[in-house]
């Protein structure tokens, strides 16, 4: 893996949220605590990063060397907070994207989220998650695989397969909290966290994050609808090229308080090899 020459691109300083080391296991709450469950709240440690804008070298980004790609497409004039409208017709646009970046034999997408803070009382619709995270582990990853291709399975595992979100705003440009990523090839093993991630029903895993300064993270400043982030939260091949990326929103400075809110999608695919 190859880091991104930062050097010469703008940056910004803001605030990120990672997980600070303790004596137990993190958690993360998507849903309001059910009685009975005991477990210890996620505890956050803020730090003033610089955020550099990458804009000026995204075509230089790529999945393996650095977790995260652009690529571009027009935004479907779609009903995106319809879900059966976005599980039937752009489901499959998220698949090709992702196909055509991997050359993965096979690809599936199979769960979405709408971000806007101020239309969460729709459902479906979720705040900007503000901590540093990843989305699967190395317990989590070949779960999913279990739950979402049931027989199938045990034969898919024994290949390559990759976990790549597809995310890209719904309003443009984005100013009101940005997607930041971190860099994979600054990222080290030891700054992993393996986090509880409680919903109402169930418990998954995903990664928090340890602070360390090595951590070069970036973002596309005024980011339109026609640009697409693939980012790579999970890769089972283990030769040395990038498995994870941390990502989070965050509040650019530069922003004014009145700026519309960020509207996003996210969708989840997984790719076969």
């Amino acid at each position: 893996m190859s880091q991104i020459p930062i050097e010469k691109l703008e940056s910004v300083e803001s605030v990120m949220n990672y997980t600070e080391d303790s004596d137990y296991r993190p958690a993360f709450y998507i849903d309001r605590p059910v009685s009975g469950i005991e477990t210890s709240a996620r505890v956050s440690e803020k730090h003033t990063v610089p955020i550099y804008d990458i804009r000026a070298q995204m075509d230089d980004a790529n999945l393996d060397g650095n977790g995260f790609c652009f690529i571009r497409n027009s935004l479907p004039q779609l009903d995106f907070f319809d879900s059966d409208t976005v599980k039937t017709d752009y489901y499959p646009m998220c698949a090709e994207y992702v196909q055509r970046a991997t050359g993965a034999a096979r690809v599936m997408a199979f769960d979405h989220n709408v971000r806007d803070k101020d239309l969460t009382d729709q459902a479906g619709v979720n705040f900007p998650v503000r901590f540093a995270h990843n989305d699967y582990t190395e317990k989590s990853g070949p779960q999913r695989v279990h739950d979402l291709m049931g027989d199938e399975a045990s034969a898919l595992l024994e290949r390559r397969y990759l976990f790549i979100n597809v995310w890209r705003p719904l309003r443009e440009p984005v100013l009101d909290t940005p997607l930041a990523v971190c860099d994979a090839a600054s990222l080290d093993t030891q700054d992993f966290i393996a986090t509880d991630l409680i919903h109402h029903d169930r418990t998954g895993e995903i990664f928090s994050f340890r602070f360390s300064k090595s951590h070069r993270w970036v973002f596309l400043r005024n980011m339109r609808a026609d640009e697409i982030l693939l980012l790579k939260c999970f890769d089972s091949a283990t030769d040395g090229r990038a498995r994870y990326t941390a990502h989070s929103a965050f509040r650019d400075p530069r922003a004014a308080a009145d700026v519309p809110v960020r509207r996003s999608i996210e969708v989840r695919t997984i790719a076969f090899f």
